[in-house]
């Protein structure tokens, strides 16, 4: 079992989901990858943290106001948040939400790269985010997809140093993210396929044993295929719209 106690600076470490209506939320996920719904309570906003094995694999939280999107957001560790904060400004990124505390367990932040992407800081202190990932029903993957990809790598490069690899993935572009010798994220240009409406975004993916399967199970309960299940180099993966619209990945890693 991948379990984790801390991530190195640098690393996305939490994915949380915006909803309209919590209840329906975690009961979506619950049926889908056999999340249990932990509340943190009216003092938290019932902030909910899913766990698998009791381990935290994702947070759901409701939307603060009815303009607000229903979307997965993926957090970035850092060791300070207000000085990561002054990178993106300097950088030409669009805050948010300015650092703020949450309780005793952490300090965030949330903004836009150049492109208009949006994405999370977690300053650590009593939370670390995920202590369960890389397995089946929890977060395996991150990836930018991007309508400016050169903006975005030199944006992220200052902000987190993360260094960009270009690979040839199947006859398309596909950029690794590398911090030190790990890779810890991914980045493309956006697909053809997606409507111009579509912003550039962080797509989450989750880990599923079988993908086909997964597809049909989320179709029963609700949620929209955008991709349909496709095989590529690291598995087979499709993504889908849950019944809030928010977007997600699943995939079944390939063996290795």
């Amino acid at each position: 079992m991948p379990a984790f106690t801390s991530y190195e600076p640098g690393t996305p470490s939490w994915v949380d989901h915006a909803t309209k209506d919590l209840a329906s939320s975690s009961a979506f996920y619950a049926a889908l990858f056999g999340w249990e719904a932990d509340d943190q309570g009216e003092d938290m906003g019932h902030y909910t943290i899913n766990r698998k094995a009791g381990s935290s694999v994702a947070g759901d939280m409701a939307t603060m106001s009815p303009e607000q999107p229903c979307v997965w957001t993926t957090y970035v560790s850092v060791v300070d948040a207000d000085a990561t904060i002054e990178l993106v400004k300097q950088a030409g990124g669009m805050v948010f939400m300015e650092p703020m505390d949450v309780s005793d367990i952490g300090r965030m932040a949330v903004f836009a790269d150049p492109t208009g992407a949006a994405i999370g800081l977690w300053q650590p202190k009593t939370f670390i985010g995920a202590e369960l990932a890389n397995e089946a029903g929890s977060l395996v993957w991150n990836e930018l997809n991007s309508r400016d990809l050169p903006t975005a790598k030199a944006f992220y490069s200052k902000v987190f140093g993360w260094e960009p690899y270009d690979v040839e993935m199947e006859g398309m572009g596909y950029t690794e993210v590398k911090l030190g010798d790990k890779t810890i994220a991914g980045m493309m240009a956006m697909p053809d396929m997606v409507p111009d409406h579509v912003p550039s975004h962080w797509l989450v993916y989750f880990g599923v044993e079988d993908t086909d399967a997964a597809v049909a199970k989320a179709t029963e309960l609700g949620a929209t295929t955008l991709v349909p299940p496709t095989e590529i180099p690291p598995g087979r993966f499709a993504v889908l719209a849950d019944p809030d619209g928010a977007t997600f990945a699943v995939i079944a890693l390939a063996a290795t």
